[in-house]
């Protein structure tokens, strides 16, 4: 593996070389001293993923021990590790640091404990390293995830790379979504905060109160500077823009975008059902296997009271653990979705059809929105990662598999408020009639804490490639009964209706 100082951006080497070339031995020493930027005070917070949290404090029986200033977020959330130092290169803009704090990770029930360190975040190799010690071995800048880097450092997207699923145990990691990664500085350093760019990502001038000029000179100077540029005067013609909506109204259009739960998903697709998604009425699936997206919505909102109430338009089917020809076990159907928000809080229903049987306007979730003022911008009122908490009406209609309080796939509304209204397109990338499937050979058993009911395991629709390896040998036992028993509990609530 090259060492971090061969990682170096090449744009500081090919100066350096340059100025060999030259013989300009002063050039080159006064260009590597402003390129090299001495940072410090940085925070870097990534929760590494989701369902890897959850396997391991629950069927892994285990837990994250953060230590030597790194600490995690409540309800098992994100790590942040602190007093990053490193370097800003002034003529790449890059930035390359490393951050105090370690954390353990073990289970009592697979046996396994390693230990994370000297997390380092580069932005020229756009990727995420630690230290991974096992068995009093350390491993040294182990590239855990690859990064999309962004001016604002906040919410980067993250995948997961092939060291990391060795390193986490699933071979599924390799190339999954990881949890977004932000890094701040918390503490001010002597020098400007710089605006890192990836050579992976477009890169664009910062602004000359920021950081030295981006555009190196042919005549070297001691001291970069900016040129000043007199941007055109705007229009003065009058605006055109139609007025904004009525603080309260109909709503027009709009989308939904929900997963329902992806380990369900999983389960369903690429786990012991070997089943089918099926989209239809206009709802559309995103590719592998990604998260839902109904549309055309109507109803009514009132931004002054911050109230919403809208209708989409489109169904879901699951259907999985097939026998005798077509019959399912597992057949569970999700139409006329609705969301309700008052104040920030709400629920979100679906008529609910599950084996030939239909409930109407079944309570599903519980909403919590990030915030509770309802704003509308371009008359578009969006509210994205609404935290969804299943409900017992809920827990039911998924067969008691999960139990009240479960934590859903967050829920992205969309909804124009007028005609001109220009709303985002989302999710969907077929055509409203669309079938994810597959023969779903993989399906271990893991996930949270379900419950257990007439002694078939809770839990179980957490199945699927999102099982780390360690957990196979000693759920494989469990798999072949638990699934018997998925089809035996929908076979008895099929026959009771």
């Amino acid at each position: 593996m090259p060492s971090r100082a061969q990682r170096r951006p090449l744009a500081l080497a090919a100066a350096v070389a340059t100025a060999a070339a030259l013989g300009a031995t002063a050039l080159a020493a006064t260009t590597a001293s402003a390129a090299e930027v001495p940072l410090s005070g940085y925070e870097l917070t990534w929760g590494i993923k989701q369902s890897y949290r959850t396997y391991v404090t629950g069927f892994a029986a285990g837990s994250f021990t953060p230590a030597d200033g790194a600490s995690q977020a409540a309800d098992n959330g994100a790590f942040t590790f602190v007093d990053g130092t490193g370097t800003y290169d002034s003529t790449a803009h890059t930035m390359d640091l490393a951050f105090q704090g370690s954390l353990k990770i073990t289970s009592t029930a697979h046996r396994f404990e390693f230990t994370l360190s000297d997390v380092r975040f580069d932005s020229a190799a756009a990727e995420i390293t630690a230290d991974v010690t096992r068995d009093g071995t350390t491993t040294q800048d182990v590239p855990l995830a690859d990064v999309t880097v962004t001016r604002s450092m906040a919410d980067m997207a993250t995948t997961l790379t092939e060291e990391a699923a060795t390193v986490f145990g699933s071979a599924s990691y390799a190339g999954a979504a990881g949890d977004p990664l932000t890094v701040v500085q918390k503490k001010e350093s002597q020098t400007p905060t710089p605006t890192p760019t990836s050579t992976q990502t477009e890169t664009a001038s910062p602004e000359p109160t920021a950081t030295p000029s981006a555009t190196p000179s042919t005549t070297p100077s001691a001291t970069p500077s900016a040129s000043a540029t007199t941007s055109p005067s705007p229009s003065a013609e009058p605006s055109t823009e139609p007025s904004p909506a009525p603080a309260a109204g109909d709503i027009v259009d709009g989308t939904l975008g929900w997963g329902v739960k992806q380990s369900f998903r999983t389960y369903v697709v690429n786990g012991v059902a070997k089943g089918t998604i099926t989209t239809s009425d206009g709802a559309s699936q995103a590719a592998n296997n990604g998260a839902f997206t109904f549309v055309d919505a109507t109803g009514t909102y009132d931004t002054d009271n911050d109230t919403l109430s809208a209708a989409f338009k489109g169904a879901v089917t699951f259907k999985g653990h097939e026998e005798n020809g077509g019959e399912y076990g597992l057949d569970l159907t999700l139409s006329g979705l609705e969301v309700s928000l008052d104040g920030g809080s709400g629920e979100l229903t679906a008529d609910v059809t599950s084996l030939g049987k239909t409930s109407k306007d079944v309570v599903l979730a519980e909403l919590d929105a990030k915030t509770d003022d309802l704003k509308a911008k371009d008359d578009v009122i969006t509210l994205d990662d609404v935290k969804a908490t299943l409900t017992a009406a809920g827990g039911e209609a998924f067969g008691g598999f999960y139990s009240a309080g479960a934590e859903l796939d967050p829920v992205d509304v969309r909804v124009a408020l007028s005609e001109d209204a220009d709303l985002p397109g989302g999710g969907g990338d077929d055509d409203g009639q669309g079938t994810t499937g597959g023969s779903g050979t993989t399906g271990g058993v893991t996930g949270g804490t379900g419950s257990t009911t007439g002694g078939v395991t809770g839990g179980l629709a957490a199945t699927g490639s999102d099982v780390p390896a360690a957990a196979l040998g000693t759920a494989a036992a469990l798999t072949v009964a638990t699934g018997a028993g998925v089809v035996l509990a929908m076979r008895r609530r099929r026959t009771q209706a």
